[in-house]
């Protein structure tokens, strides 16, 4: 009698299981994306269920991280905005919170007539971040000032500074401080649009006091500055970085950058951006 040979069903391989993964998750992204292999339409109709959950959630993160953007532009507009955003940059993270990276550059995409939703989006998104930022002690002006008073120009010119982690800043072409005061949420009423406008572009500084998130308005070139130098510029590079592409600066116009350098490391240093000095 010859003995019947049991049949066994193959376990899926990792590759086969990676591929099913991604199917996964393009058809949560992508309503036209085929559905993975072997899918009929229960999970069909299941998917669409998971789908919808899934934006939803993501919607009302968004909405909890740009509470003043929503109110500035509208619960329409920022609802389009808000499903335009999960769609083309669904998040990588693991927490939810991380589906709000990027959404200012989404603004500036939707909203290029109105560019101060952009930079209002930046501004909460930056305030966002800084609240989980690792805590730092702030250099006080006195222990810089003991610090730096032996340097020679050598030492001036290759001193580096280490800035708040997260602290941030970006040129803008509206009244960010304005803006933010009057988009207090326990208010209904968004602001005018004109009355925030610059008559030239300046800095938005954003750092931390203690625990608080905070930013200030200030000159435009603190911008170039403060990206140098989070960048790793010395302060010769930061100079430099003020003077702009001009390759053969007349000597005027190096001594006023110069001074300028100093007057922008005297404001940092006043608001705690600085926590330290790098070799």
């Amino acid at each position: 009698m010859t003995k019947r040979s049991e049949g066994t069903s193959a376990k899926p391989s990792r590759a086969d299981l990676a591929q099913r993964q991604q199917a996964f998750l393009q058809a949560i992204h992508d309503d036209r994306a085929p559905l993975p292999p072997g899918w009929g339409n229960r999970q069909a109709a299941g998917m669409a269920v998971y789908r919808g959950n899934y934006r939803s959630a993501l919607m009302a993160a968004l909405a909890d991280l740009y509470e003043r953007t929503a109110l500035y532009v509208g619960e329409e507009a920022f609802r389009r905005a808000s499903m335009h955003h999960i769609i083309t940059q669904p998040p990588s993270g693991w927490t939810i919170d991380e589906a709000g990276a990027g959404f200012d550059k989404t603004c500036a995409q939707l909203f290029g007539d109105n560019p101060e939703v952009s930079e209002l989006a930046w501004l909460e998104w930056t305030m966002r971040e800084l609240a989980s930022a690792p805590d730092t002690l702030a250099m006080a002006p006195a222990d810089f000032a003991e610090a730096g008073a032996h340097f020679g120009d050598e030492e001036w010119a290759n001193l580096r500074l280490a800035l708040q982690p997260r602290a941030a800043a970006r040129l803008v072409g509206h009244d960010c401080e304005k803006l933010w005061r009057a988009l207090d949420t326990a208010s209904s009423n968004a602001p005018d649009r004109s009355h925030a406008r610059l008559a030239s572009p300046q800095s938005c500084l954003v750092w931390r006091e203690g625990e608080r998130p905070t930013f200030v308005m200030v000159e435009a070139d603190h911008t170039a500055a403060f990206h140098a130098v989070a960048g790793g510029a010395n302060y010769a590079e930061m100079i430099g970085a003020l003077l702009g592409d001009d390759p053969d600066p007349a000597p005027q116009l190096v001594e006023h950058a110069a001074m300028r350098a100093g007057a922008i490391l005297g404001r940092w240093l006043q608001e705690g951006l600085i926590v330290g000095l790098n070799p």
